[in-house]
């Protein structure tokens, strides 16, 4: 395991991933096929989502164990790359 030290992360650690897209059908497959390609262990229960008040939009949260600052950064880098993809935080 990497102890690796990137400023307030230490890893390994939890970590909560937010993606907002327009609520469409194929948001979540989207996301969640990135998000496969870096957390191919990606537990049960880790993903939750909610709509926005007028149905428009979806905000999706992922929670996961990160091993590196490299790994969140290409995540975010993927996700932003999708058209999907509205923002990630």
């Amino acid at each position: 395991m990497s102890t690796e030290d990137s400023g307030l992360l230490q890893f390994p650690c939890e970590f909560a991933l937010k993606v907002m897209g327009k609520n469409s059908t194929t948001f979540e497959a989207v996301v969640l096929a990135v998000l496969r390609q870096h957390l191919p262990d990606l537990r049960e229960g880790a993903v939750s989502l909610r709509e926005s008040k007028e149905k428009k939009y979806l905000a999706m949260t992922v929670t996961f164990i990160a091993t590196s600052q490299a790994q969140i950064d290409q995540i975010y880098t993927d996700l932003s790359a999708s058209k999907e993809v509205i923002m990630a935080l």
